[in-house]
């Protein structure tokens, strides 16, 4: 027979299960990106740790480590803190960047909490954890002033007033104690993203957030728009969605994006601590702090990537309660104690005391204020978004 015309043994078909059925033509489905079902809505007890110790920086920095504090005659240590305790100054003049760690915190926490839930919950959840702790500092920290003058000045009872609201820095009126400045910022970063909680929390529309955010807060500084640059805040912008693109990470995983928009929030974010120190602490230097925040936001993509994942130290849950409570009350009335205090201990024993007190305080205004106050307004104000929803006409 001849070979040309020789056919050729039949192929077996692959079984049934191996068939691949055919795609029809076009581009390739997008799959929605879902949220590892290990990882989702487990607490990140490291993130806590990382909140008290941004907060003992702060308040390590105000009482041993600021321009204020290095002035002969300051009204607070009497002498220049760098003659007193050189080393501690020296570390402590660096202590101001927990403010930008917060910032970054606050990012991937608003968004981690605020995941699923509904501008009403948003609302809610921002009140009662803001108002309670804010309240008290305010009457803490005046009766401090008040009872032990002759270190700072006590604000005008209208001025007082005003502050209970949070929102004296858009009435251009002064603070009852000068950290305040950071939740007129917050409050700032809350508006803008309760328009995407609105819309929906999706990985795209967070990704459009960030990417609308920070070209607005690269436009805002040229533009001269005064409006424009309140609303979009250049100066805390780029330090919020750090976070917000950590969480993504967390909830979602890495690609190429986010590391891309990561990296431009560190770029952008390095001027914004240059410039802060021009103009504001002039006694630390761009290097160091620069690694500092670089060191962090390193440590942060490790949490993001989940190696943290096995701390579960219960105690660190109690740690971060008392960060807001310590950061509100710890300047004025600290730097108070210790114009008293300066004569009657070692300086670095003295700050280290007073740090402690605060935290005693801090645990104290958690237990017996935060708490109660936090379900009577949630019960209060979720009755009263019920009778919102129902009323007629």
């Amino acid at each position: 027979m001849d070979r040309r015309h020789a056919r050729l043994p039949a192929q077996p078909l692959p079984p049934l299960a191996e068939t691949v059925p055919e795609r029809p033509p076009g581009p390739a489905p997008i799959r929605k990106r879902s949220a590892p079902p290990a990882r989702e809505g487990r607490r990140l007890y490291v993130i806590d740790g990382l909140r008290l110790l941004a907060a003992l920086l702060v308040a390590v920095h105000h009482y041993a480590g600021t321009d204020r504090l290095d002035q002969p005659g300051n009204n607070v240590w009497g002498r220049p803190v760098s003659e007193i305790m050189p080393t501690v100054f020296h570390f402590s003049t660096y202590g101001w960047i927990g403010v930008e760690i917060f910032f970054v915190i606050s990012g991937f926490v608003i968004c981690m909490s605020c995941w699923g839930r509904t501008p009403r919950q948003f609302f809610v959840s921002r009140v009662i954890r803001l108002y309670p702790a804010y309240w008290f500092a305010i009457a803490f920290t005046t009766a401090v002033v008040m009872a032990l003058p002759g270190v700072w000045e006590r604000l005008r009872l209208r001025n007082i007033l005003l502050n209970l609201t949070m929102l004296q820095s858009g009435s251009a009126s002064p603070h009852v104690d000068g950290v305040y400045w950071t939740l007129w910022t917050e409050l700032r970063f809350y508006l803008l993203f309760l328009v995407v909680v609105a819309m929906g929390l999706t990985y795209r529309r967070v990704v459009v957030f960030c990417c609308v955010w920070g070209t607005a807060a690269m436009l805002a500084p040229i533009s001269e728009l005064r409006l424009m640059i309140l609303i979009v805040n250049p100066v805390a912008a780029w330090f919020f969605i750090a976070g917000l693109v950590l969480y993504l990470m967390y909830r979602f995983g890495q690609d190429l994006l986010l590391w891309g928009m990561l990296a431009m929030s560190w770029l952008m974010a390095q001027m914004e601590i240059g410039r802060r120190i021009d103009s504001v602490e002039h006694v630390s230097g761009w290097r160091g702090s620069a690694l500092i925040y670089t060191a962090f936001l390193l440590f942060m993509v490790a949490v993001a990537l989940g190696h943290t994942d096995r701390v579960r130290w219960k105690w660190l849950v109690t740690a971060g309660a008392l960060t807001y409570p310590l950061y509100l009350t710890h300047y004025l009335a600290g730097t108070t104690l210790i114009s008293r205090l300066r004569d009657t201990m070692d300086p670095r024993l003295l700050v280290a005391v007073v740090i402690a007190a605060f935290l005693g305080l801090s645990w104290l205004v958690h237990r017996y204020v935060e708490r109660p106050a936090a379900r009577l307004l949630k019960s209060g104000l979720d009755t009263s978004f019920a009778r919102l929803r129902n009323a007629r006409g």
